[in-house]
């Protein structure tokens, strides 16, 4: 059965607003243009939850995080529940990951063969909140506003060193991975690329920095707002808004450094199609680009994620491979279509736990077809006293806390989000609507509990481990110095002819 190959890139907090159809006119994008160019691209794609490790489980999996328990940025992700690593590898492909993955717990693997690099952020329950406690700060990892008041130029930074080495690898592996192209026993691969840009703290390097010099886009479209809803309020206050002065030059700068972090992730997946082009596998890989949340960069005064509106919840999605039909479709999907998806496309059946996978398969969509079936989204994190639960279903969205009033958006006609139709008698037929598939999909009171418990539980662990002798669970990549390069075990003439290819021509 015939098997493509898979490159899954990832990149961290790009705003889907920015990728109505590809990467907008004006950015400087022109790789992520050429990968559009060839995808069946989802302009109404979202995250599962709009928080890194929350959107990234459920994204590996199909599953919402009230399935796999991965609540906020310190849930364990138990190696129980089957990702897209573990249905590929069980059907003989091998599978890698380069970069960010934000797994908690002490597998660090879940299903992936191997693992170029460490992770950039910590796996143990240290980032846990505390719904006991709510609106106290976690100082020491709650974001602040330093991303925006800091912003600027920097050659080198905490996560460009990341990003620039999850680059180098991840290409080093498809070099390596090229070489085994004429073995008649190779297997077909699966190779996840996962950056941390554009996530802030917004800085750039100047040569993407003076791409945007004279950007028409550096200011919001809609500014602070004089009244937030409930959510909204506690996010100000878990990112300590009070305690900084943000002018509008902190916000031309912070916008001006996310975009020109854009171009630099460009600047990564052009390298990586490059690669493949010359390595002749392109024509036999499918490239899926895919963000797990967005970036509301100071729309309605907001800034980072941790809401459902657009700017936060809404992000891009575009495949692109051999099959696969170049076209834009505007019907609202989902990041937890992924593994479904990836699974369809490499003729692998996930019938066995169907009944506990919350996404679809887009190869249907793709081939022409419609996604009908409600995007879910859920979030019980940081900024969040008790869960909340957001429905996007053809023009409407629909968001529900128990604490707080509902929200009704007609994305239509109001893509800003900026007028509440819960309030509005004439729409009561369509919020009764959404109210039926809450609470057919959700036990509010049941999912607020779990969290609850999840919670308290690892704070007791995070605290108990750190006392004593401490073991990280933070991976650690293994590289076999006595395999690599030449060695005196090695056969010189052999050594040489396997690491070239093409093989002499």
């Amino acid at each position: 059965m015939y098997r493509p190959n898979f490159l899954i890139i990832m990149v961290d907090q790009l705003n889907g607003t920015l990728f109505p159809d590809g990467p907008a006119e004006w950015l400087h994008a022109p790789h992520m243009k050429a990968l559009a160019a060839r995808s069946a691209r989802f302009a109404n794609n979202y995250t599962s939850s709009p928080l890194c490790a929350p959107a990234r489980a459920s994204f590996m999996a199909g599953q919402l995080p009230s399935r796999t328990q991965v609540y906020d940025n310190a849930a364990e992700y138990v190696s129980s529940i089957p990702t897209y690593a573990h249905h590929l590898r069980r059907a003989g492909y091998y599978t890698a990951l380069s970069g960010k993955m934000h797994f908690v717990g002490p597998d660090q693997l879940h299903g992936f063969e191997e693992r170029l690099t460490t992770d950039i952020y910590p796996a143990d329950f240290g980032w846990t909140p505390d719904y006991r406690k709510p609106g106290e700060r976690i100082d020491w990892w709650y974001h602040n506003m330093g991303s925006v008041t800091g912003a600027g130029v920097a050659e080198i930074s905490n996560q460009m060193e990341y990003d620039d080495e999850v680059a180098f690898l991840a290409n080093q592996k498809l070099y390596h991975l090229a070489r085994e192209n004429d073995d008649a026993d190779r297997r077909t691969w699966a190779l996840t690329v996962s950056f941390t840009h554009p996530h802030d703290p917004y800085v750039a390097r100047k040569k993407f920095w003076d791409l945007y010099n004279d950007c028409e886009y550096l200011t919001p479209d809609v500014g602070m707002l004089e009244s937030q809803d409930p959510h909204s309020q506690r996010i100000l206050k878990s990112c300590d808004y009070a305690s900084f002065d943000i002018t509008e030059e902190n916000v031309r700068r912070s916008r001006q450094a996310y975009f020109a972090n854009i171009s630099y992730i460009d600047e990564k997946v052009g390298e990586l199609i490059d690669t493949l082009t010359r390595t002749r596998m392109l024509d036999n890989t499918v490239i899926l680009f895919c963000s797990d949340h967005g970036d509301m960069l100071g729309e309605r005064g907001l800034w980072f994620k941790m809401n459902f509106f657009e700017g936060s919840a809404r992000v891009p999605l575009m495949v692109a491979g051999p099959g696969i039909a170049p076209a834009l479709h505007k019907a609202p999907v989902s990041n937890l279509d992924v593994t479904p998806t990836l699974c369809d496309l490499a003729g692998i059946s996930i019938s066995e736990i169907a009944p506990w996978t919350d996404g679809e398969s887009l190869k249907p969509v793709i081939d022409g077809g419609e996604r009908t079936s409600p995007v879910l989204m859920e979030y019980a994190a940081e900024a969040s006293y008790a869960p909340l639960v957001g429905i996007r279903e053809g023009k409407w969205k629909y968001i529900h806390c128990e604490l707080d009033p509902e929200q009704l958006f007609d994305l239509e006609a109001d893509p800003k989000e900026l007028t509440n139709l819960a309030v509005d008698p004439a729409h009561a037929e369509v919020l009764e609507g959404f109210r039926t598939k809450r609470d057919a999909k959700w036990d509010m009171a049941g999912f607020d509990a779990a969290v609850r418990e999840s919670q308290a539980r690892r704070w007791v662990v995070y605290e108990a481990l750190r006392n004593g002798a401490y073991y990280p669970w933070d991976h650690q990549p293994l590289q076999k110095a006595s395999e690599r390069y030449m060695r005196n075990h090695m056969n010189l003439d052999n050594l040489e002819e396997s690491k070239r290819y093409p093989r002499g021509e």
